[in-house]
């Protein structure tokens, strides 16, 4: 499996006891996001959704920085590309719903996604982080939704933000370019546990694995799943769609191995 990984510009990957540790390496930019590491980006979310049996991935940044963003000299590039013809979409805001379609991806993954935040998590950083399931991070971290000083909106990330914190808060971030460290976006909601110093964010990070360890992958993956879905679905079509769930996981093989195991006092075999 190790082998299947995707070859990756501007990505590290390493694979280990099934969680894919995922290295956003840009360091000379702060790992600014460009066009290779939406594609690198793109890339990993396909090898995780054809490869179940991964059942965690850890997504963090080189040199103890996240992501300082989207790459401004790419932004200073499309000014050079050709206006659209009539009827045609811009390149450019093609160009930017690639990331906003990689983020939903990314999000709706069956394993369980951690995000490491050190350093900056500004603009697109700060929404890459917002696809977590479990984000922890440095107390010391810098993060802001910074795209309007430079004259554009926060466009794919505000949804992934604002389904996290709430429009309200994003909306005070988004129009004052708000700068706080890893406790305000603790408070915020933003990140799950603010960690002072290195060895306190690498322990919660094990503690977070082990964690998921503990737990059925399949089972994680439904309710992810349903709780993604809870966003749109009427409450009687998600309870009914729930029942559905429990009735198809407790009768599969993991549901039988879980309860088993429960009953005769020893760890399930997916913890072994």
């Amino acid at each position: 499996m190790t082998s299947d990984l995707p070859n990756c510009e501007t990505l590290k990957l390493a694979l280990d006891r099934g969680v894919l540790h995922v290295t956003l390496d840009r360091p000379a930019t702060k790992n600014a996001l460009n066009r290779a590491m939406v594609a690198d980006l793109t890339a990993v979310v396909g090898y995780l959704a054809a490869h179940r049996d991964v059942r965690a991935a850890v997504v963090r940044g080189a040199n103890a920085t996240f992501c300082a963003g989207g790459d401004i000299n790419g932004f200073k590039e499309m000014f050079s590309t050709p206006a659209p013809k009539a009827g045609e979409r811009d390149g450019v805001a093609l160009h930017n719903r690639r990331f906003g379609a990689i983020m939903a991806r990314f999000e709706e993954l069956p394993q369980t996604i951690v995000m490491v935040v050190e350093g900056a998590a500004f603009g697109g950083g700060l929404g890459l982080m917002c696809g977590g399931d479990v984000v922890l991070a440095a107390s010391d971290a810098k993060f802001s939704i910074s795209e309007t000083t430079l004259g554009v909106p926060p466009a794919q990330i505000a949804p992934f933000v604002a389904q996290r914190i709430g429009v309200a808060r994003t909306r005070r971030l988004s129009l004052t370019a708000h700068r706080f460290d890893g406790r305000e976006a603790e408070r915020l909601g933003l990140v799950d546990q603010a960690c002072d110093g290195t060895a306190a964010l690498e322990a919660a990070l094990s503690d977070v694995l082990a964690g998921i360890g503990r737990c059925s992958p399949n089972a994680n993956a439904v309710t992810k799943r349903l709780l993604l879905a809870s966003r749109t679905l009427p409450r009687e079509e998600l309870l009914e769609q729930s029942a559905d769930a429990f009735a198809e996981c407790l009768r599969g093989g993991e549901g039988r191995e879980g309860v088993t195991a429960f009953l005769e006092k020893r760890k399930p075999k997916w913890m072994g």
